[in-house]
């Protein structure tokens, strides 16, 4: 039976497939600063002709170990990460938010997540490291699992910055691979939950949550 689960949970997250309001400190744009593509999901580039462009990296996920909190109930977590780039000539302000909700994907009936989003912020030379070299993930945990999750960051023209996506499930296992995205629509932020494998083309599927926005408004994305 214990072999089962832990079965289930790795189908789950396929994490092995792949090799509260705050300032953070941007990255400068430089060669060293450039992702692998191995841990990228997706990729999208919005552009406003006027002010320039803004490209949403989007990561595969790292973890699929269990967490129980005070209250008992345990859950199994995987970790993803967003980096936002800034080639605009304009300050980019980016809020993100998810209230204390728990989020039911169409296509894993039954199968609710929560999502959390730390303080600290990733950067590509972590990404390699456990958990994208996410740290203190129990301690963060403990103290903000039943609490609202948000953050805010300003990006300046030219520059990028990083940010984790804590997701977590009390039902476990279940078929299918667990992958999620940030989007934008005009200036407002969107979280995609999507499974793959069950259906994955058809969008009726996806769990899409309004979390945020930036000040840009005029951005389109590139087909």
């Amino acid at each position: 039976m214990k072999k089962n689960i832990i079965i289930l949970i790795l189908a789950l997250f396929n994490l092995f497939s792949c090799n509260q309001n705050s300032k953070s400190m941007p990255q400068k744009i430089e060669q060293s600063q450039k992702t692998n593509d191995k841990d990228i999901y997706t990729k999208y580039k919005y552009k406003d002709p006027d002010v320039g462009s803004l490209t949403i990296q989007n990561s595969l996920p790292k973890g699929g170990m269990k967490y129980t909190d005070v209250n008992g109930e345990i859950y199994i977590y995987a970790v993803f990460w967003t980096r936002i780039i800034n080639e605009t000539d304009n300050s980019l302000e980016l809020k993100i938010n998810f209230p204390l909700n728990s989020y039911e994907v169409p296509s894993l009936p039954g199968k609710y997540f929560k999502i959390l989003v730390p303080n600290e912020t990733m950067t590509l030379n972590k990404a390699p490291l456990f958990l994208y070299g996410l740290t203190d993930l129990e301690s963060f945990l403990n103290n903000n699992i039943h609490k609202e999750s948000s953050l805010k960051r300003f990006i300046n023209p030219k520059e990028s910055s990083a940010f984790y996506v804590i997701m977590l499930c009390l039902s476990e296992g279940a078929h299918g691979t667990l992958r999620t995205e940030l989007i934008l629509k005009e200036e407002n932020l969107f979280y995609r939950i999507k499974v793959d494998g069950l259906n994955s083309n058809n969008k009726s599927n996806d769990k899409e949550i309004r979390c945020g926005s930036i000040n840009l408004k005029k951005l389109l994305l590139l087909k």
